[in-house]
């Protein structure tokens, strides 16, 4: 399972730089991209710390019911099923 998600990685890396590489020979450039959707890099930098500010915290307080339940259930799984 890793294996195949690190290869589709790498395959995403390997077209987004080749995409990337035949935009720039038309000269166009993220900035001109970005200014045709009327957004900045700060403003998309605002939006991803936006969403971390608000994901984060979700995030610690389901972990924070989960990981009990998680640990609860492994215990008492009968011995032989999955470990």
């Amino acid at each position: 399972m890793f294996l195949r998600s690190l290869s589709t990685l790498i395959k995403f890396f390997i077209g987004a730089v080749a995409i990337g590489a035949l935009l720039n020979a038309f000269d166009i450039s993220a900035a001109e991209v970005l200014a045709e959707l009327g957004m900045t890099p700060d403003h998309i930098l605002a939006f991803v710390q936006d969403g971390i500010s608000w994901a984060l915290p979700n995030f610690i307080l389901g972990a924070l019911v989960l990981i009990p339940i998680w640990i609860i259930i492994f215990l008492l799984k009968p011995p032989g099923l999955g470990r």
